[in-house]
C-alpha cells in the first residue's frame, strides 16, 4: 500500500475537527457546478446543468456506498435527480452494526467533510431537505454536530439547511425505509417496498439516502476528481475505503485501506494478531465467518469477497482466536439479532428467536439438547421472506457457521460444549465495555 495515497479520508483527522482547520486541511467547499480538477474526463464531457456535473464526476469515479449494499453512488444520485419536483437527502451516520466504528469517527473527527459532502449532493440532486441522521442516545455526538452546522449557517456555506435529527437506537432503525419512516413521523422500523425512498421518501420527495462515509469520498471527489480517486484501488473496485478492525488483533480500530488489499493485511495493519487465529468474521453480523487460511489473501472488494463466500459490508474485520468457541459467538449475536427486530413479519418473530435458540443449545447442550440439523433446516424458512433483509442478514452468519467450522459443529454435536464457551465474549455488542480504539 503506497504511503503517498494513503490516508484521504483520515488525512486531518488530527486537527480538522473546527470549520477553520477543516478548510485548511481540505480546502474550501467547491461549487457544486464545478467539481474536481481539470483535466476531469467527465467535466469536459458534461453538458449538463452545473449541478449536475458533480454526478457526472462521480459516476466516472466509480464510487460505491460505503454503507453495506456497495450500489453506485452516482447511480442512486441520478435516479432521484431524474425525478420530477423538490427533492430531500438523507446522511446515515446511525451505525446500526456493533462492531463498526467508522461512521463515528468520521462524525466525531471529521464532521465537516460529511457535512460538505450533504451540501454537494443536495445541489447536485436538487434537494431542498436534508438531514443528518445518528442514534439519539449519543447525546454528545449529537451536541458535536450541532455545533458543526451552526458553524456552517454563521458562514453561509450550506444553501440546504441541515437537520441533525437522533433516531432509535436500534439495529433496524437504521435501515434507509426505517429512517425515512421515522422521519416522516412513523415508528423507525423497515417498510415493505415499493415504493422505495428514491421514488418516495421524506415528506412524499424523492430521497436520496447515502451514508455519510460515501458523502465523505463524495467531498474528495468534488475537490479533486474522478481521476485522482481512481489512482487507489483497483479498476473493478477503486478508491479507498474505512474498516473497523478488532478481535483478537493488537491495534483494534479504524483504518483507510485501498479497495482491494487483502484481509491478511488489513489484520497486519492492525498490529497482527494477538493470538492464533482460526477464523476472520468479514461484513460485520450480516457478514459470513472465513477460515482464516481462505480468508487471508481475499481482496477487500464487493466480488472478491462474494467469490469467497463472505460480504464486505459496512467494512468490518473480527479476528477470532482458536482458542475461542465460534458456536458460541455466534448464538450470542443471533441471539441480539433476534431482540432487535422489528417483529412485524413471521421470519423475525418467530424464526429468529428459534434459530438463536437451536444455535444456543449447539452450543452449550451439544447432542443432549440441540442438533445441527435443526439449524440447517431453519434457515431457508428465514430467508428471503421477511420485510426488509435483517432476517437474512441472520441467515447469513448462520449458514456460514457451518462451512467455516464444520468440526466444531461436528465435535459439539457428539460431544456437548467445549472449553471455549468459558471464554470472555468477543464479538462486540451495545453494553459491552468499551476497548481501546486506533485509527489509521
Amino acid at each position: 500500500m503506497p504511503a503517498a495515497r494513503l490516508p484521504r479520508l483520515l488525512a486531518g483527522i488530527a486537527d480538522a475537527a473546527g470549520l477553520r482547520e477543516h478548510e485548511r486541511r481540505y480546502g474550501p467547499l467547491p461549487a457544486p457546478g464545478e467539481p474536481g480538477r481539470a483535466g476531469s474526463r467527465s467535466r469536459r464531457r458534461s453538458r449538463r446543468r452545473r449541478p449536475e456535473r458533480l454526478i457526472d464526476v462521480v459516476e466516472a469515479a466509480g464510487l460505491t456506498g460505503r454503507g453495506g449494499a456497495g450500489f453506485p453512488a452516482g447511480r442512486k444520485m441520478r435516479s432521484v435527480a431524474g425525478r420530477p419536483g423538490r427533492k430531500a437527502i438523507v446522511a446515515n451516520g446511525a451505525e446500526g452494526e456493533p462492531a463498526s466504528r467508522k461512521d463515528r469517527l468520521l462524525l466525531s473527527r471529521l464532521p465537516h467533510l460529511v457535512l460538505d459532502g450533504i451540501a454537494l449532493a443536495a445541489a447536485a440532486v436538487g434537494a431542498d431537505e436534508a438531514y443528518l441522521c445518528v442514534h439519539g442516545t449519543e447525546d454528545a455526538l449529537l451536541r458535536r454536530l450541532d455545533r458543526a452546522v451552526a458553524e456552517r449557517q454563521a458562514a453561509g456555506l450550506d444553501p440546504v439547511p441541515i437537520q441533525v435529527t437522533g433516531i432509535p437506537a436500534r439495529y433496524v432503525s437504521s435501515e434507509q425505509s426505517s429512517i425515512v419512516q421515522y422521519l416522516n413521523g412513523g415508528p423507525g422500523k423497515p417498510t415493505f417496498s415499493p415504493p422505495r425512498p428514491h421514488e418516495r421518501g421524506v415528506n412524499g420527495k424523492p430521497t436520496l439516502v447515502h451514508n455519510v462515509e460515501t458523502l465523505a469520498h463524495l467531498a474528495m471527489i468534488a475537490r479533486h476528481g474522478d481521476r485522482w480517486f481512481r489512482r487507489t484501488g483497483l479498476p473493478s473496485a477503486p478508491g479507498s475505503m474505512l474498516v473497523t478492525v478488532s478481535g483478537a488483533v493488537t491495534r483494534p480500530g479504524v483504518y483507510e485501506i485501498e479497495m482491494g488489499t487483502t484481509a491478511g493485511e488489513v489484520i497486519m495493519l492492525a498490529g497482527g494478531p494477538a493470538e492464533r487465529l482460526q477464523a476472520l468474521l468479514v461484513g460485520g453480523y450480516f457478514g459470513a465467518w472465513l477460515p482464516v487460511e481462505a480468508a487471508w489473501r481475499v481482496p477487500m472488494t464487493h466480488a472478491g469477497l462474494k467469490a469467497a463466500g463472505g460480504a464486505l459490508g459496512a467494512g468490518i474485520v473480527i479476528a477470532f482466536p482458536a482458542a475461542a468457541c465460534p458456536i458460541a459467538e455466534t448464538a450470542r449475536v443471533a441471539r441480539y439479532l433476534a431482540e432487535e427486530s422489528a417483529g412485524q413479519c413471521g421470519p423475525c418473530r418467530f424464526g429468529l428467536p428459534a434459530l438463536a435458540e437451536a444455535l444456543a443449545s449447539l452450543a452449550f447442550a451439544g447432542g443432549r439438547g440441540g442438533n445441527a440439523d435443526d439449524i440447517t433446516k431453519l434457515i431457508p424458512l428465514v430467508e428471503r421472506r421477511g420485510a426488509c433483509r435483517h432476517p437474512d442478514g441472520a441467515a447469513q452468519l448462520g449458514r456460514s457457521l457451518f462451512t467455516a467450522f464444520p468440526a466444531d459443529v461436528h465435535r459439539h454435536r457428539r460431544q456437548g460444549a467445549c472449553d471455549g464457551v468459558r471464554r470472555p465474549p468477543l464479538l462486540p455488542l451495545p453494553g459491552d465495555e468499551e476497548r481501546e480504539w486506533d485509527w489509521g
